[in-house]
Order: C-alpha cells, then structure tokens, then sequence
C-alpha cells in the first residue's frame, strides 16, 4: 500500500521560506517519478514542480527560480524548498508519485498516489 505523508507546512511572512517534504512508502521510490501540485480556495489543483528517477526537474513558470524540487532516495523523501514566498502562493499543496515511465509529469492525470495535503499561508 503505497502511502506519502507531508510535513513542513505553516505560515510565513511574504519573502520568507518554507520546506515540504514527503516520506513515501509503500513503493520502490527511487523508480518513481514524483510531483508537488497545490489548490487554493476555489480554483484547480495546479502543478508546481517534478522531479523523474534521474533527478530531472521542472518547474511551473510562476515558481521558477524560487521554488527547489529535490529527492533523497535512501530516505524515501521528496523535498520542496519555497523561497521568496508570495502571498498568491498561498493553497494546500500535495505531492505526488507515478509508476508511469513516461508521460506529461504536469498533469494531475498522470499521478496515482497523492499524500494528504499540507497547508501554506504567505501573509503580506
């Protein structure tokens, strides 16, 4: 049963810093490419960040150059360091895995297994 737990949510002041992880188990997590999406209040769950088994990564264009996606595979844990935070960062995010080798990792679609959410609130 795979199951992924995130952690390290909270509320930050805008221009500050926060970490997300999230511990998978239930998977061989190195050959699993993995996804951080977030939904604020009202809108569509949107796609932040992904990271394949080689440790290519991509990056929505609003948090690129702020937001780092990185993975330790002997810790089975998937990392989403957010810099510079902007108050319209604000929404429950979700990380994310798929057995699916290929594909578009921008999708919700393409992910099978979702953790449970973790809250982050940027104040202005």
């Amino acid at each position: 049963q795979v199951q992924l737990v995130e952690s390290g949510g909270g509320l930050v002041q805008a221009g500050g810093s926060l970490r997300l992880s999230c511990a998978a188990s239930g998977l061989t997590f190195s050959n699993f490419p993995m996804g951080w999406f977030r939904q604020a209040p009202g809108k569509e769950r949107e796609f932040v960040a992904a990271i394949r088994w080689s440790s290519t990564t991509d990056y929505a264009d609003s948090v690129t150059g702020r937001f780092t996606i990185s993975r330790n595979n002997a810790k089975n844990t998937v990392y989403l360091q957010m810099n510079s935070l902007k108050p319209e960062d604000t929404a429950v995010y979700y990380c994310a895995a798929t057995a699916k080798p290929y594909g578009n990792y921008r999708t919700v679609n393409q992910y099978e297994y979702w953790g449970q959410g973790s809250q982050v609130t940027v104040s202005s």
